[in-house]
């Protein structure tokens, strides 16, 4: 099966950006139409974060668009094993890179949080290439075939991809010899592994491994983000967040997290067509007090 993958992988990776992108809009368009549950979760979810802020239309329309910018990151994903860092000229810019470096070299490691918006995983190849590769926190596939290909062609670039599951021990090694991890922020957990935080007007269940990690840590913690506009994608990259520090772990970890999860918010407010409204944010609830 990894051999099949990779196949297809160079044969669509080879082919004319303009196809490929296409393609996968035109793909985007039809999962939008046969894939029920999927746009429904959608729907509901941009209702929840917007309100009455947006008309139904611009719903729909905004939602239709998170389905074409899914189908092209897959399309441009086949491309990431291939690509060399001469590829990136014209295709991917960077605005910020002086946040990144100012972070760097203060020497106790870097921690990049990003989300799941424009094309999350040709960032994550963009630093590689430009040879700062990363420390990649995943959550493993279920399908072995299919995870052993994704990890293949994530590290292509140089990353490392390290399983989430009781990684803390290592990454605070490698952050103590200055590299740099990149963590997605912006998905649900269980409520033994985040903390509440308010994400687009709702208690949103976020991951407080990170916070807890830049503490023990002492690394510098920097927002990057990428975002599509036509063939080009531009890496955005903020200045270093402050990380509060009181002593308190629980409530230096709710509150950098939320601090984190508002920057988050903010860009995706910027271009909502590019996030991926598919997953159930909230779907963990705080516990109500009997």
């Amino acid at each position: 099966m990894v051999a099949l993958l990779k196949a297809v992988s160079y044969i669509i990776g080879h082919l004319p950006l303009g196809v490929l992108l296409f393609s996968g809009k035109t793909l985007g368009r039809l999962v939008y139409l046969v894939d029920k549950r999927h746009r429904k979760t959608a729907k509901e979810n941009l209702k929840k974060a917007f309100g009455n802020e947006k008309t139904d239309i611009e719903i729909e329309t905004i939602a239709r668009k998170v389905f074409e910018n899914i189908a092209m990151n897959f399309f441009e994903f086949m491309r990431v094993p291939w690509l060399k860092k001469s590829d990136l000229d014209g295709y991917v810019e960077c605005e910020g890179f002086e946040n990144f470096k100012e972070a760097r070299s203060r020497g106790k490691g870097v921690m990049v949080y990003t989300a799941h918006l424009g094309n999350w995983e040709l960032m994550a190849a963009y630093y590689g290439l430009m040879g700062h590769p990363s420390e990649i926190i995943v959550r493993d596939l279920d399908n072995p075939g299919v995870e052993e290909f994704v990890r293949w062609a994530r590290s292509r670039c140089g990353n490392t991809i390290v399983s989430k599951e009781r990684v803390m021990r290592k990454l605070i090694r490698r952050l103590s010899e200055n590299a740099v991890v990149g963590i997605l922020l912006d998905q649900n957990v269980a409520a033994a592994e985040g903390v509440f935080v308010d994400f687009f007007g709702t208690q949103a269940c976020t991951n407080k491994g990170p916070a807890m990690l830049a503490a023990i840590s002492g690394a510098a913690v920097i927002p990057s983000f990428i975002v599509r506009n036509g063939k080009k994608h531009k890496v955005v990259i903020g200045k270093i967040s402050e990380v509060i520090s009181t002593g308190d772990k629980e409530k230096d970890a709710m509150e950098n997290t939320a601090q984190w999860t508002k920057t988050i918010e903010e860009v995706i407010r910027k271009r909502p067509e590019q996030w991926f409204w598919v997953h159930r944010r909230w779907k963990t609830r705080p516990q109500k007090n009997l």
